[in-house]
């Protein structure tokens, strides 16, 4: 994209949603969260029960947080994500913040990347939707349950859509579709083991990434948190990329794999799903990329790993946290 920028950076012209000049993250004034609630792994065996727990599809989209207050949204890096104001108009304002999901449809992340990045703002952001799964205040109400937050956030969300029809109704200058870019992700309560991989099977089977499962009246937490698991049958991680590895045979003059370490701190090289344009044009060292494994070896080493796509997305001191 000619007019496609990274997501971040100095205030974008125009108004949206863009940070004010010389800002680059939300923290500064304390108007939303220094970090998102991240999930953790479900590992049969050694998960808990998952009778009980809130179980959703997990999507494949960028993900989002809407800071009510300043009329803002934003990465899960901090960083300023420039929707047009039409866009933005149907969002609930006040105490409130909305954690979601920017996403197009399923198999869609790399299309929705390339419109939610850019900072011009493009007539394209029609097609992305707001796809809300919890809710948070500036106030911090930390033992506020799920299902409260999940209230909340919902009843915020229709009465602002309500009110933003109201006045797109009385004006021919609103775009089409303002009233209902947010939505939210219906979840279900999970019966046991065989319901979750009934379910599992049915998301797969449509393309879907796989599953989410919630504890049922868990609070927000900040980083990586037991009471919230993504669930998919084939394991996936991030990495960042260290170096490269030079081609033999058929890819001789160009890249063969990539050295990355990912956030366990283990170095091993991605070989397989890279594309020819990838062989030739890599991603930049220093890149997260996300990658698909079989298993780990003994040493925690991911076997046949499988490159999958970059993800610009995902800060990479999130990735090196886990290193010593």
């Amino acid at each position: 994209d000619a007019a496609g920028t990274a997501v971040g950076g100095g205030g974008g012209g125009g108004g949206g949603s863009g940070t004010a000049s010389g800002r680059s993250s939300p923290d500064e004034d304390g108007t939303v969260p220094g970090r998102i609630m991240l999930a953790q792994s479900y590992k049969e065996g050694s998960s808990a029960e998952p009778t009980g727990w809130l179980m959703s599809e997990k999507l494949d989209g960028m993900r989002a947080l809407w800071d009510g207050r300043a009329g803002r949204l934003w990465s899960r890096q901090g960083k300023a994500v420039y929707a047009p104001d039409w866009w933005t108009a149907s969002l609930p304002r006040g105490d409130i913040h909305l954690d979601g999901e920017l996403w197009l449809g399923r198999g869609q992340f790399q299309a929705c990347m390339r419109i939610v990045r850019r900072q011009d703002r493009p007539r394209e952001w029609n097609r992305v939707k707001f796809v809300v799964f919890d809710a948070l205040e500036t106030s911090g109400v930390a033992s506020e349950g799920y299902e409260a937050r999940y209230r909340r956030a919902e009843s915020a969300i229709a009465a602002a859509a309500s009110s933003s029809f109201s006045s797109s109704s009385s004006s021919s200058s609103s775009a089409s579709g303002a009233s209902s870019v947010a939505q939210m992700h219906p979840y279900e309560t999970c019966r046991g083991k065989d319901h979750l991989e009934t379910k599992l099977a049915e998301i797969e089977a449509l393309d879907g990434e796989g599953l989410m499962l919630r504890k049922s009246g868990s609070t927000y937490r900040s980083g990586r948190s037991p009471d919230l698991l993504k669930v998919k049958t084939a394991h996936d991680d991030e990495a960042i990329v260290l170096s490269y590895e030079t081609g033999r045979g058929k890819h001789k003059g160009r890249v063969g794999a990539l050295r990355v370490r990912n956030r366990a701190g283990k170095e091993f090289k991605i070989g397989t799903g890279l594309s020819d344009a990838e062989r030739e044009d890599p991603p930049a060292v220093g890149t997260v990329v996300t990658y698909r494994y079989n298993e780990l070896t003994e040493g925690g080493v991911p076997r046949f790993p499988v490159f999958l796509r970059v993800r610009p997305d995902v800060d990479a001191d999130d990735i090196r946290e886990g290193w010593d």
